[in-house]
């Protein structure tokens, strides 16, 4: 039995950082498009999130093929009162966003430019995927795959 209520689609996935300037530069280098940057506040804003007094820079970037989006947001106010930056693979909550690439080894060679950390190692999976994680920009965790077209 169908639910009445369907889902229509995922609409972005949302990450906050200290620098907006620096994680759009990193994901633009991914393949990411910058489609829009704007300030978000007002007392409509505070009621959507539970945070009085929020005030937000935001940018939302598309992928190549217009289907997926990522909201970065920057903090104006309240301050930032928690860090998961660190946070190990296994840790609970936010893990990664995975992005399918053509060249994982030259998209590390230019991501080294943003400060790009591997973490472990580029993996072939099954003959199917070369597969890695990386830190990006504030310790951001993503993960690459590189879809291997084995003739």
């Amino acid at each position: 039995m169908m639910p009445e209520n369907r889902l229509l689609r995922m609409d972005n996935v949302g990450l906050v950082v200290e620098s907006l300037d620096k994680a759009i530069s990193f994901f633009a280098e991914i393949g990411l498009e910058l489609e829009g940057r704007t300030i978000i506040e007002g007392k409509w804003a505070g009621r959507v999130t539970g945070l009085d007094g929020q005030r937000v820079e935001i940018a939302m970037m598309v992928t190549p093929d217009g289907h997926s989006r990522l909201e970065i947001s920057q903090f104006l106010a309240p301050p930032v009162i928690s860090d998961h930056r660190a946070a190990p693979v296994n840790a609970l909550g936010y893990l990664r966003v995975m992005f399918t690439v053509e060249d994982i080894d030259e998209l590390l060679s230019r991501l080294s430019k943003h400060g790009t950390q591997l973490l472990g190692e580029v993996v072939e999976y099954e003959n199917t995927y070369r597969l890695c994680y990386i830190r990006g920009p504030e310790g951001i965790l993503i993960g690459l795959a590189e879809p291997l077209n084995h003739s």
